[in-house]
């Protein structure tokens, strides 16, 4: 029951803790939701999945789990040959988190194709066609990615793609941080919510979570996926001025490929 006053009636400004707490709860699977086709059912508004942008490399880290799974399936039980394995592994990363993130990378692609103002440039981001621009952006971030996870260690593979789903999500985690939003959409949302104490929060959560997983490449591969958050802010700001929701997608799509490259990289020089 709702705390009360004197009167009876419940103060301003003061909350049920049951309430607050059932809130955040449906907030964080809200998010799962959002993130995942897991059929979960649950849903909540934007804003109050937004309160939790900082939690998101959290869920990157149980995607994580399951597309590291598919990977030790198929490379490490059934010994599928390791290019057909990466091409399994990317497509089902790509599949599980619904497509959403790699539409952002794509719209991207071809905002960034087009001469003009920013506002023209996001006009043609929210378009629904499909350009070169697009197309080339998803095929080389594909290349890229499907020839990391080719290259991994077999042993290891497990732990390189939790850590690149950490990574990705900790992609957009950065990129939010760094942006302007632009007024329309539900992206503004998630680049409001987030500041530098968030921010740290979220790192070092993040690079936590990657050293127990992966000790010091963990690390290196989290921060990478920082990095590539960090670049596509960076080009955002000085192309396009304000980030949506498609931007935010593409710094997960780019932070895990990233993520993937240092890591696969480090490993090859060690």
């Amino acid at each position: 029951m709702p705390e009360k006053g004197n009167d009876g009636v419940k103060p301003q400004g003061m909350d049920d803790p049951k309430r607050s707490g059932l809130r955040k709860l449906m907030g964080i699977a809200g998010l799962v939701t959002f993130s995942t086709i897991l059929p979960l059912n649950i849903y909540t508004s934007v804003e109050e999945m937004a309160k939790f942008t900082w939690f998101w490399p959290v869920i990157g880290a149980f995607i994580g789990i399951i597309v590291g799974a598919i990977g030790f399936l198929v490379l490490d039980i059934i010994h599928t040959p390791q290019l057909v394995a990466a091409a399994i592994v990317y497509s089902f990363a790509i599949w599980f988190t619904g497509f959403h993130h790699l539409d952002g990378l794509m719209d991207l692609g071809d905002a960034m194709m087009v001469h003009g103002t920013p506002k023209k440039k996001i006009s043609v981001m929210r378009d629904t066609n499909i350009g070169t621009g697009g197309i080339a952006y998803v095929l080389m971030v594909a290349l890229l990615s499907f020839a990391a996870v080719g290259s991994a260690p077999a042993a290891e593979i497990f732990y390189i793609l939790v850590i690149s789903e950490i990574a990705a999500k900790m992609g957009i985690a950065t990129c939010a941080t760094l942006s302007n939003p632009f007024p329309n959409g539900t992206g503004r949302f998630f680049i409001d919510a987030m500041n530098i104490k968030l921010f740290v929060l979220s790192f070092i959560v993040a690079l936590s979570i990657g050293f127990l997983t992966f000790n010091i490449t963990g690390i290196i591969g989290v921060i990478g996926g920082s990095i590539g958050g960090a670049f596509i802010a960076t080009v955002v700001r000085r192309n396009l001025k304000w980030a949506t929701g498609d931007v935010l997608g593409a710094s997960n799509e780019f932070s895990r490929m990233f993520s993937l490259v240092v890591m696969v990289s480090v490993l090859a020089i060690v």
